[in-house]
């Protein structure tokens, strides 16, 4: 799927921004930003598995949520000066063309199956 392909290509995106990150940070922001960058992927893999599009749908739902918070976690580490904003910018532009497609695919399912 290329939505999966597109939100694995991020998870190492956010994985290679955060490796110069403070050591101090390694149980705070550069944990959580990895872990909620790379649960997207892993809740459109977890979504394709599912037998019912209600359960696909809800796990790209989930898939959504963590998106949004990446861009938080983003926007934070802009605030405090670990992260560049054009950079940042341009990540979550990335982030939002991936919300889109998930929308797309939300909607999808849940349209009546014929």
């Amino acid at each position: 799927m290329e939505v999966w392909q597109h939100a694995s290509r991020l998870s190492v995106e956010i994985f290679q921004l955060t490796s110069a990150l403070p050591r101090s940070e390694d149980y705070g922001l550069t944990s959580q930003i990895r872990r909620s960058a790379n649960s997207i992927a892993a809740y459109i893999a977890e979504g394709f598995g599912r037998k019912t599009s209600k359960d696909k749908s809800n796990f790209h739902v989930f898939a959504r949520g963590s998106v949004f918070e990446t861009q938080n976690h983003l926007i934070y580490g802009v605030q405090v000066g670990y992260f560049e904003r054009l950079q940042t910018d341009a990540t979550i532009q990335k982030y939002n063309s991936l919300i889109h497609d998930l929308n797309k695919i939300i909607k999808a399912l849940s349209q009546p199956q014929p």
